[in-house]
């Protein structure tokens, strides 16, 4: 059993891509089976080594690894046996149809109600027709001449799918410049690294039909590959994720200071009824089911996954986390923090808190009870207990209670209205800072 996953080089992953890269690791995981990295980098304009290194770079911060690794560009000779294989087999053929020209084929198809497929108008293209062509400085790009057939096949995830060929314009699979196309250049690869299961995205349905017509062409037998199309990502509205994923590339939430973990059990899980648990990858694996995935589109909620990081950060030890906090910072720091970040990059603000400089508000009427704290602040050694002692004092000598004891308070030490517990940050900011905080709080 053996799995890819392809990715181009032409943008940083974002949440769509790792849900894929995920679903094939962790498939691969459970079953044993071998799991290859194809980069798909035939786009020779738009590819680049720095989105090809970050790709990978990506895949293993997530903790994804693969058994084998290719590039499509070093596979050139494949597929030019392949594509002659196609041509001898009379299933390739040159076209010479400009865009201007197959854009209004398809306005006049549409204009009398017709499908807009193309009309095979090149396939009676007589040798003599296209040597004036060519004379004329034209260079043909070449479609496969697709199957008067309906392919079908088991999705593990959609249940029964087919794709009725002759509603199909022929594809393109070789441009003008000799350059070819990912539809005809994964179906090579697929055959030739004994891939044996496809997982991919919904918007690749009509693509599997397509394709497992060429494997038949080239000589291979489609019922070697299984398919899984995973659902396409949505928001909380329902309207299509597409247009938002770039502000959601793995190297944005990285960045941000979401956690590895936290993506990768959420992205794990997203689709199914199962609640997403951080866990070690062999152990998601375990329990990885595609039979699980919904057939509705998924609904991807930046809430859900910053709860869930939440939760991880939470749980991470200072050795976890440490490279990542500020340089001084300790680990009674971390302890004492971590239970309120969303994102590990919030820590930075806390830090300034207990160790750098704060404006705190000015708290009009709270002159009175701020010089009342001051004149109640303990001396050092300062420990945990000390600001329940300090409050204590305090509502013993001004009356007050509860959020009108407290808040002015916190204010007036962090320059926030919620945050980790005083217990903890009061000996972190020391006396020294919290009585100047208080005087400048005052005034």
């Amino acid at each position: 059993m053996r799995v890819r996953f392809a990715p181009s080089p032409t943008g940083y992953l974002h949440v769509g891509n790792a849900r894929v890269a995920l679903a094939n690791a962790l498939f691969a995981r459970r079953h044993r089976a071998a799991f290859l990295l194809r980069i798909d980098d035939t786009d020779q304009e738009r590819s680049r080594p720095e989105y090809e290194q970050a790709i990978q770079h990506d895949l293993r911060w997530l903790g994804l690894a693969w058994d084998e690794s290719f590039r499509q560009s070093a596979r050139l000779a494949l597929y030019d046996a392949a594509a002659d294989r196609l041509r001898g087999a009379g299933r390739l053929y040159p076209c010479f149809e400009s865009e201007e020209e197959l854009r209004f084929k398809r306005d006049m198809r549409l204009r009398r109600g017709l499908a807009p497929v193309y009309d095979r108008a090149m396939l009676k293209l007589t040798p003599e027709q296209r040597a004036q062509a060519e004379a004329n400085g034209k260079t043909p790009y070449w479609r496969f001449k697709l199957s008067d057939a309906t392919v079908e096949w088991t999705d593990l995830v959609l249940g029964r799918r087919g794709v009725k060929l002759p509603s199909v314009s022929d594809p393109v699979l070789v441009r003008a410049d000799g350059t070819y196309l990912y539809t005809f250049t994964s179906v090579v690869d697929d055959i030739e690294s004994a891939v044996t299961h496809v997982i991919r995205g919904e918007d690749h349905v009509t693509n599997t039909g397509i394709q497992l017509d060429i494997a038949s062409a080239l000589g291979a037998n489609p019922t070697k590959f299984t398919f899984a199309h995973l659902p396409l990502l949505v928001d909380t509205d329902g309207a299509k994720l597409s247009k938002r994923l770039e502000g959601l590339s793995l190297r944005a939430l990285r960045q941000d200071g979401v956690e590895p973990s936290a993506i990768v059990a959420y992205l794990a899980r997203l689709g199914t009824s199962d609640s997403p648990e951080p866990m070690p990858l062999d152990a998601l694996g375990e329990t990885y089911d595609l039979t699980r995935v919904a057939r509705s589109p998924a609904r991807f909620d930046i809430r859900q996954l910053l709860a869930l990081n939440r939760r991880v950060l939470k749980q991470a030890t200072y050795e976890q986390v440490r490279e990542r906090l500020p340089p001084a910072a300790t680990p009674a720091f971390w302890n004492a923090v971590r239970g309120n970040l969303d994102l590990l990059s919030e820590a930075r603000h806390w830090w300034d808190v207990v160790a750098g400089e704060v404006a705190p508000p000015v708290l009009e009427g709270e002159v009175a009870f701020l010089a009342d704290a001051l004149a109640h602040l303990p001396a050092e050694p300062w420990d945990e207990a000390t600001w329940s002692s300090w409050t204590e004092a305090l509502k013993a000598a001004t009356g007050r209670k509860g959020r009108a004891l407290f808040m002015p308070l916190r204010l007036a030490l962090t320059g926030e209205d919620h945050g980790p517990e005083l217990a903890t940050l009061l000996p972190l900011i020391g006396r020294d800072r919290t009585a100047t905080r208080l005087r400048l709080s005052a005034l």
